[in-house]
């Protein structure tokens, strides 16, 4: 089930304007939760938000289920991180502006000094050949919940023919080669101009967005100012998964700009599956073999600044969208390309995470237990780790 799905659009109220009055000690008690969300918070964005409503609802009462809903769906107006933009919205609500900032980075700085730490043994030990490769066993798990993520979104998404269409155009306009941006904006577009078809005239069709259709930027040598804004871009423009985000990080820094392998993706994205936190944070680790510490600093703050400010704007924005169904439609769209997205990406990474008979029988089990139970995704790449090494050991 997707985190996104839980309230509809419909579902978000007006009530997204300033927090209540902020009582004595509250940035600390902001500051001391959210820290140990990110020490624990395993198990990707569903699990983090079960885990919030669990302490600032049952626990704490810091607000009502309905008002926690209220906010789970607000974070669905806006593109980013979705357990991480909640964090940031009840810290805001918390303690005012300073919890908004506190609660945002004690959610985040865990996952990034791991992740950090990580992406420096893998860069500097990674490719020695005396160092047992695990990735043997860890990526066929990866693939599968990659794939088990798809099938739950699409179950909560794909509820129209329509729907389905734009899915599928979008997975076709990835694999051949269609910018990201290309891909969500046309796709919002249309959703919306086919949810008011009956209220547009043709003569009010235009082809705006056709300046849009241009190719990729060319390849160039690495830079920390590129690599900052690409990472900002997709931290302002992305809907869906956070699993979504590998088809822009495949497109940008694999496709076009060459400063990754697929290989190194896949680590990345098993890493992000092995420690708590955010998945964003796989920007880290990128940023780590681009350009060492101050790459994986670069790429961290570009791909979680626009969450931040956005979450700032929300008391505006929610009622800006709530006032405007073609905006909905608009973002329904994006969250409908990005499943397509999402599918580009599995197509692209499962040839080099399947290369034998063993990696497709791993996958495959792993997919039958994602289905099957409710196991958390950490436990199947502990597997994962423990069959790379037993392979190793073997061969």
């Amino acid at each position: 089930m997707s985190w996104r799905s839980s309230p509809s659009l419909g579902a978000v109220s007006d009530d997204s304007g300033p927090p209540p009055t902020v009582s004595p000690g509250a940035l600390g008690e902001v500051a001391r939760l959210f820290v140990k969300l990110g020490v624990i918070g395993f198990g990707g964005p569903a699990a983090h938000i079960a885990m919030m409503r669990d302490e600032v609802v049952r626990r704490r009462g810091w607000i009502d289920d309905a008002e926690f809903l209220d906010l789970v769906g607000a974070t669905n107006l806006i593109p980013g991180p979705n357990s991480t933009e909640l964090a940031i919205h009840l810290g805001h609500r918390r303690a005012g502006g300073r919890g908004l900032l506190v609660a945002g980075i004690g959610f985040i700085a865990p996952a990034v000094v791991i992740v950090g730490v990580l992406a420096w043994l893998y860069q500097r030990y990674g490719t020695d050949p005396t160092v047992v490769d695990l990735r043997y066993g860890i990526l066929p798990v990866i693939i599968a919940i990659v794939g088990h993520a798809l099938y739950g979104l699409g179950r909560s998404a794909l509820t129209s023919i329509f729907n389905a269409v734009i899915a599928g155009a979008a997975l076709a306009a990835y694999l051949t080669g269609v910018h990201e941006l290309v891909v969500l904006v046309a796709a919002g577009v249309l959703t919306a101009l086919w949810t008011n078809r009956r209220r547009l005239r043709p003569q009010r069709l235009s082809l705006a967005m056709m300046p849009f259709l241009a190719e990729p930027t060319t390849a160039a040598p690495v830079s920390l100012w590129r690599l900052f804004v690409v990472l900002l871009e997709i931290g302002s423009v992305l809907y869906g998964s956070g699993y979504v985000l590998l088809a822009f990080l495949q497109r940008n820094l694999v496709d076009d700009l060459g400063w990754l392998t697929s290989e190194q993706l896949l680590d990345a994205i098993a890493v992000g599956q092995i420690t708590p936190g955010p998945v964003f944070t796989t920007a880290t680790f990128v940023g780590w073999q681009i350009d060492g510490a101050a790459g994986a600093a670069v790429a961290t703050v570009g791909i979680f600044a626009p969450s931040f400010v956005f979450v700032a704007l929300l008391g505006r924005i929610v009622p800006w969208m709530r006032a405007r169904p073609t905006a909905k439609a608009f973002l329904t769209g994006l969250t409908t390309a990005s499943l397509g997205l999402m599918a580009g990406v599995l197509v692209q990474l499962t040839g080099a995470a399947i290369s034998d008979i063993l990696t497709a029988a791993i996958a495959v089990a792993a997919l039958a237990v994602l289905i099957g139970t409710k196991v958390n995704s950490a436990w199947l790449v502990a597997a994962g780790v423990a069959i790379g090494a037993a392979h190793v050991l073997w061969a």
